[in-house]
């Protein structure tokens, strides 16, 4: 039977003369062997690199080398195992048929390398590709037998011929499933078991090869002379074939080594740059942490000085105008205590926005330098323009706000510098802004004070006034009562003593109480100096009741801020006993000065208190009245026994 030029039979002919005698040259049946593993190396290799590439150009690049890698190799396999092959008779190849033979091994590489170059495939998917690729390299083997021409005629034996089909497909699929596994992982052991695969791999290419060389019989005409073989140069043309076909397999497999390795540096490239930008951005994030602050998201102190820094070098060089506003929310306090910090928290965010719709967006600078304290940089060409801005930030600051289900209204004090006039440096000016704002907040809050050169003044007088009256105190050195009698007109009498401090300075001499009581009301010392008032004046009306003067009553000036600490009843009460006065021989005054400049919304706690101690003990309320209210200790404290109270509004005889 002949089917396409191949002669298939189960029995020889009876004519004729069968060649028996035929071998192979066993280090050619090695060296293809060893082209075999090398092509299915490369085949597994380039399988690998079509996953990692990430470029679809790339992965179809590296799918025509490994097609090329495996069609020259299982064809230089072929070619070579067929310069092994050695028969007594004289045997050429036509090289056109040959040369066909390539195109099938290269189609049927193709279609291997377009199969595994798909990522996911089920098994019957696999299957379907492996029997075309195995037909394909079937047909290059029997096309580039069929290239062989010499005196005898080529038989086949129909079951090995099938047998060589079925090892070429079960070898395509054995090589599809095993690169479609080792294409996912790294390492050595996973090296190594490439190599294994390319060994066994190689092992099925050969066995089909020479399946189909068993297949073959030739056979020679009757009375026909064997011929001598000629001298050929089958082994140095198999080595040559061989040495070309592995140089350009390990070239393929250098490049792509060397291309797994350029993505390597490509990809370590690609996360340095990722690391890079995220450092960016956490620098990015950092500055704004330095130079922001995060609850209202307004420049802090840091960055608002880098700024005034930046403007002061401007209009210096330039000419021009910078005004400093200090602004600080008035009683801010009382919403922490009564609503809670977070309530608080989000009340700022609610000024800082006010603030903010009140300048100038992009020439203006606004900052919280913390707490409530918030700072304004201006651009402006008069005094005047600072005013009209800071009347504007009142104005929206006075606005009313629904905030925590309640109805509130804020103000603000602000203070103003203004250079070049009050300072040519960032410290001076923001130092003569928060003297404007002390100054602002001592008028009464609510109101904008520019800075004055006598403000300065005054603040360099105090400082050392401050730690000279602390000094003072804990010594107990140049403090002195002075008394004023108040007369009683119905009797002719003195009723009454009025005492008050004064200070013998060692340098400035005899002070006022003007001179240094708002000292120590704004530094924390007030509490210790009414207690050293209230104890020397009931140490002095005891030596008075030692010289007959039982009916005569001291009256002790007292700080609003004195009245609600829970310390100072304990206070009264052991001045009270130590000096063994009775409790109604004393009172307490709060003076009007202080009453005029402080606010309703501050007395009225104070008030609450003390009308709930005489509502206690069935005395009428207390009424607030400007003037000099005097206050029996009983009034504060009616749970001391065997003392009565009057609440009277008397006036200090001048």
């Amino acid at each position: 039977m002949e089917w396409l030029g191949v002669h298939f039979t189960t029995q020889l002919p009876a004519s004729g003369q069968v060649i028996l005698n035929c071998a192979h040259n066993p280090f050619l049946v090695m060296l293809a062997y060893v082209v075999a593993c090398a092509a299915s190396f490369a085949t597994l290799d380039m399988t690998e690199r079509i996953r990692h590439a990430e470029k679809p150009a790339a992965q179809r690049l590296w799918c025509w080398v490994g097609a090329g890698c495996l069609a020259g190799g299982i064809w230089a396999m072929h070619f070579i195992s067929m310069l092994a092959f050695q028969a007594p008779i004289e045997i050429q190849y036509q090289m056109p048929i040959t040369l066909t033979s390539l195109l099938f091994a290269l189609t049927a590489s193709w279609l291997a390398m377009h199969t595994l170059r798909r990522p996911h495939l089920n098994f019957w998917q696999y299957l379907r590709a492996a029997v075309c690729i195995g037909l394909g390299i079937a047909t290059m083997h029997y096309v580039g037998m069929a290239a062989m021409r010499s005196n005898a005629t080529a038989y086949y034996h129909p079951d090995l011929f099938a047998l060589s089909i079925v090892i070429a497909i079960g070898a395509s699929l054995a090589a599809l499933l095993i690169s479609s596994y080792l294409r996912h992982g790294s390492g050595v052991f996973h090296q190594l078991l490439k190599y294994t695969a390319s060994l066994v791999l190689g092992a099925g290419i050969v066995s089909m090869h020479f399946t189909g060389m068993a297949a073959l019989d030739l056979v020679l005409p009757d009375n026909s002379l064997l011929p001598l073989p000629g001298d050929n140069n089958h082994l140095q043309l198999g080595l040559t074939v061989a040495v070309m076909t592995l140089l350009v397999i390990g070239s393929s497999i250098s490049a792509a080594l060397a291309d797994k390795k350029l993505q390597h540096k490509e990809r370590d490239l690609q996360r340095v740059n990722t690391l890079v930008g995220q450092l960016d951005q956490a620098r990015l994030s950092l500055q704004q942490m330095a130079h922001y602050d995060a609850l209202t998201n307004l420049i802090n102190r840091r960055g608002f000085n880098q700024i005034f820094a930046e403007r002061l070098i401007e209009k210096t060089n330039e000419g021009g105008m910078l005004a400093v506003m200090f602004l600080d929310i008035d009683h801010f306090k009382r919403v922490n205590d009564s609503l809670g910090h977070d309530a608080g928290d989000e009340l700022l965010r609610i000024l800082a926005n006010h603030i903010k719709a009140s300048v100038r967006s992009h020439e203006d600078v606004v900052a919280r330098f913390g707490g409530d304290e918030f700072c304004i940089l201006i651009g402006l060409h008069d005094r005047e323009e600072a005013r009209h801005m800071a009347q504007l930030i009142m104005l929206k600051m006075q606005e009313p706000i629904e905030f925590s289900g309640q109805h509130m209204v804020m103000t603000t004090s602000i203070g103003i510098s203004l250079f070049p006039e009050d300072g040519k440096t960032c410290e001076e000016l923001l130092k003569n802004a928060d003297l404007a704002l002390y100054q602002s907040k001592g008028n009464g809050r609510n109101g904008l004070h520019f800075f004055r050169q006598d403000m300065k003044a005054r603040a360099t007088r105090e400082h050392p006034l401050e730690e000279e009256l602390r000094q003072a105190l804990h010594a107990n050195i140049g403090l002195m009562l002075y008394y004023q009698p108040i007369l009683d007109l119905k009797t002719g009498q003195v009723s009454k003593l009025e005492a008050l401090v004064h200070w013998q300075h060692p340098e400035l001499g005899l002070l006022a109480p003007d001179r240094f009581i708002a000292i120590a009301e704004a530094n924390g010392l007030i509490a210790e100096l009414d207690n050293w008032v209230l104890r020397k004046a009931c140490e002095d009306l005891g030596e008075l009741s030692s010289h007959g003067s039982e009916g005569l009553k001291i009256i002790v000036k007292c700080s609003p801020l004195n009245l609600t600490r829970i310390a100072f009843a304990d206070e009264v009460k052991h001045a009270l006993r130590a000096a063994g006065v009775a409790q109604h021989r004393i009172e307490l005054e709060v003076t009007e000065n202080v009453l005029v400049a402080m606010p309703l919304a501050e007395l009225r706690p104070v008030l609450n208190e003390i009308n709930q101690r005489k509502q206690s003990r069935n005395f009428s309320p207390l009424s607030l009245a400007r003037g000099t209210t005097a206050l029996t200790s009983t009034d504060l404290f009616p749970g001391i026994p065997g003392s009565h109270a009057v609440a009277s509004i008397v006036r200090p005889i001048h």
